[in-house]
């Protein structure tokens, strides 16, 4: 669990959330240029967040045999980083927001890169593109139940790559407690000199 302002503030960035994702999704650790294969980008634009990882600790630089460089998320690699909120005057909130915002960047560009590929699967029980906002009211079992079915998500499009699995596919999502908004909208009064 990441608690640490300064580490969530790095992963604020889209592109070090995909690189964290990424090796996680590739068992933990990975080479530069299977990251860079997996990211679509060039090896040579990754050592910047690669060093920026390394250097708050979210990221570890194996030793070097000889040969590529090679990259493990820190714990082992054994599976997601996942972060901790802490919502109190000295705590993350600030650094969650813009997490948020990177995700949600990160998320609506594989989403619209998804609509441009010719295997996508858009319905049935295969399908691997969805996007939906919903809102409703639920009980305090409702709320453990949504949490306990998100983790489950999570376990599974966590799941590193193995044997049978070929579909890498990317899960982001947002649950968020809301206030219903008052019917009528408050006016303003309009000041004009001289009233």
């Amino acid at each position: 669990m990441i608690h640490d302002p300064a580490q969530v503030r790095l992963l604020s960035s889209g592109v070090r959330q995909e690189m964290v994702d990424t090796l996680a999704a590739l068992g933990g650790e990975a080479g530069v240029a299977s990251l860079a294969d997996q990211l679509g980008r060039p090896a040579d634009g990754l050592y910047y967040h690669l060093r920026a990882l390394v250097a708050g600790g979210l990221v570890e630089e194996l030793p070097s045999d000889g040969g590529e460089r090679r990259f493990r998320l820190v714990g082992g690699g054994d599976g997601p980083l996942r972060l901790s909120y802490d919502l109190g005057p000295k705590g993350n909130a600030a650094e969650l927001r813009a997490f948020v915002h990177g995700l949600l960047q990160v998320a609506d560009r594989d989403f619209q890169a998804a609509l441009e590929r010719n295997d996508t699967v858009v319905a049935g029980p295969a399908r691997t593109l969805w996007a939906s906002r919903n809102k409703g009211w639920l009980a305090a079992a409702d709320v453990e139940e949504v949490n306990a079915l998100l983790a489950r998500l999570g376990e599974l499009t966590s799941q590193p790559k193995a044997e049978g699995r070929e579909q890498l596919v990317s899960l982001a999502f947002v649950l968020a407690p809301t206030e219903a908004r008052s019917k009528r909208r408050e006016r303003r009064r309009i000041s004009v000199h001289g009233e």
